[in-house]
């Protein structure tokens, strides 16, 4: 694999360990409305995990027949997030040494992420990393999630380089998917979340690893 002048890191599921988080925001969720926890939980994860937040409320509201706006719905999600990503929700095992790697030897890094600004700064500041990115780029700057290569195109733009230049961390097979086909190489990053796509996401990847452990030369 040839050397990349950039490394563009996805958030949740990829250098957080938050997924766990929203499963229990969602459970929260639907039991405040009487709606039983459904037998395909992953089925609905899948699908939302590569939205932004007011398209994943938008899929929620069909999802389960609600009749609520996609302000409330991505409203209340979000004052349950904020305490969460702004205390509590852990880096993935090795991420910050990586990401230290990679910044000692002079690469340019940059977070291309679903969430909103106001979880994944606090998340970033938490944790000591936010200073370690030359850019954070988020699907609300673009309007779209991860179903389009949008937000990824506007980290490679971001970071002066081409979008085959760059390496992609990724735990979403959606994402993975959107990253490749703009010609970007992908490194797959398990989470439980995927467990379900993995088979599917190490046929598509570059590389897969399940932590930054061993990852030896970027």
């Amino acid at each position: 694999m040839k050397d990349m002048k950039a490394h563009i890191f996805d958030l949740d599921g990829t250098l957080i360990d938050s997924m766990g988080i929203w499963e229990q925001i969602d459970r929260n969720f639907l039991a405040k409305r009487g709606i039983p926890f459904p037998a395909d939980y992953d089925k609905y994860v899948e699908a939302t995990v590569p939205l932004s937040p007011s398209e994943s409320a938008a899929h929620t509201i069909q999802y389960f027949g609600l009749k609520e706006t996609v302000e409330d719905v991505a409203r209340e999600w979000h004052d349950q997030a904020v305490d969460a990503y702004s205390r509590t929700i852990p880096l993935k095992p090795y991420a910050k040494e990586f990401l230290q790697t990679l910044r000692a030897k002079g690469a340019k890094m940059a977070i291309a992420t679903s969430s909103p600004a106001s979880l994944c700064m606090p998340a970033l500041r938490n944790h000591g990393i936010l200073d370690l990115f030359d850019a954070v780029c988020l699907s609300e700057e673009v309007g779209v999630g991860k179903i389009q290569p949008d937000v990824f195109l506007l980290a490679a733009k971001r970071l002066g380089v081409n979008p085959e230049d760059c390496m992609v961390y990724e735990d979403s097979l959606t994402a993975i998917k959107t990253a490749k086909s703009i010609g970007m190489t992908v490194c797959a990053v398990y989470d439980r979340a995927s467990d379900k796509n993995w088979e599917a996401i190490k046929q598509v990847a570059d590389r897969v690893i399940y932590d930054f452990k061993h990852m030896g030369r970027p």
